[in-house]
């Protein structure tokens, strides 16, 4: 299921359109996962928005044949956008997502109706969060993905939450395609001093057990942008928040796009 586009000279980006009368909303997925993370959005809200689920660089249907950063993936979405005739969409971004849709907002803020941002950060990766996984990557080039380092994955991003499908998914990654994703996040630039630029309403989630990024990275960015929402904690809640904790986050998300997409 879904459709393929060849974008900004020649970057093929798979997604899919769910269709509906309702005001467009790209969903965008975490490291590692897929355009189908968004599951229980769909099921959710795809009766009263046009959901737009989009498979990243290097994840899913969409190749990385070379290197690239989350402002080369923002274009990738923009580009989609101008395929589709859409001159605006709200944003959904969980973790990664988030990443690339804070960059979408400030490399074209009239084309960003509003952004949801589940579970991600502003800024740059922590330099001790970044050493290790260097050396995750080396052990996925030595070993493969074992299944212990599938298990501390699914750990950090899916919490307690049935890890089983991911892991089938994860265990088929090339290790030349792991490097280069990861690479991406790692090295990826700081935007918090930037955060006032951001003109949309944005909403901020987070949950209280991410085991990737503390709540106190969705505070900064719910203080720096100038018309966010206010913080919304998700007690318990894991890395991937929409996913894992969908009943907690999709009256948020619902009420969110109602107002402002």
């Amino acid at each position: 299921m879904g459709s393929t586009v060849t974008v900004n000279g020649g970057q093929r980006l798979h997604f899919v359109d769910y269709g509906g009368t309702g005001a467009p909303v790209v969903l965008l997925h975490s490291f590692l996962m897929d355009l189908e993370m968004f599951a229980p959005q769909v099921a959710a809200l795809g009766r009263e928005f046009r959901l737009i689920a989009v498979d990243e660089r290097g994840h899913g249907g969409t190749p990385a044949d070379e290197s690239f950063d989350y402002w080369d993936v923002a274009d990738d979405v923009l580009a989609l956008l101008d395929e589709l005739g859409l001159p605006k969409a709200a944003v959904i971004g969980t973790s990664q997502g988030g990443f690339i849709g804070l960059r979408m907002a400030l490399t074209a803020p009239e084309r960003v109706s509003a952004l949801a941002v589940l579970g991600t950060s502003a800024a740059a990766e922590d330099a001790k969060v970044a050493a290790g996984y260097r050396e995750l990557v080396s052990t996925w080039s030595d070993q493969g993905p074992a299944e212990q380092l599938l298990d501390m994955i699914a750990n950090i991003c899916l919490g307690t939450a049935d890890a089983t499908s991911w892991k089938a998914k994860w265990s088929t990654v090339p290790a030349d395609k792991f490097s280069r994703i990861m690479a991406t996040l790692v090295h990826r630039d700081g935007l918090l001093t930037r955060l006032a630029e951001v003109r949309c309403p944005v909403l901020a989630m987070h949950g209280s057990a991410d085991a990737a990024y503390p709540v106190c990275r969705g505070a900064e960015i719910v203080e720096g942008v100038a018309h966010a929402e206010p913080l919304v904690v998700v007690d318990g809640g894991a890395h991937f928040l929409s996913l894992t904790d969908p009943e907690a986050v999709n009256p948020h998300l619902r009420k969110f796009l109602t107002e402002f997409a």
